[in-house]
């Protein structure tokens, strides 16, 4: 059975709100979320002047977003590991092995994409 709640317009407003508190402890609470913000800002202004067509802006926009995202849901389970314990468990660690993998994911994909777009819009490679 689905739990009783806000539903329609009043849930959209309360789950920004829930949103807003989220990205508000994340810059609170976790310095690599605020270093990724700051690099985020930076790159989605490069982006706008890096990309020679609407797909290239879409890649490199995704790379900073999808790091922030990883970075939040690593952040979350931290907290929540946290909360259980401070006591060493193999899956807690294993948990934010995990997290930090997911990171470590999207920048790698960031890196890539980047790297891959500019190296293309300057005739470093070429795959035509």
């Amino acid at each position: 059975m689905a739990k009783p709640g806000a539903t329609g317009v009043i849930r959209i407003i309360k789950a920004t709100k829930y949103s807003y508190l989220g990205i508000r402890a994340a810059l609170k609470h976790e310095a690599a979320f605020r270093q990724e913000s700051v690099l985020a800002i930076i790159m989605i202004i490069a982006s706008m002047f890096l990309a020679k067509n609407v797909e290239q802006l879409v890649l490199l926009l995704s790379g900073p977003f999808i790091v922030m995202i990883a970075e939040v849901l690593n952040s979350a389970i931290e907290a929540i590991v946290d909360r259980i314990g401070n006591e060493y468990h193999e899956l807690s660690g294993r948990a934010k092995d995990m997290g930090s993998a997911a990171v470590f994911i999207a920048l790698t994909y960031t890196v890539i994409s980047w790297g891959l777009i500019i190296m293309s819009n300057y005739g470093i490679i070429d795959f035509n």
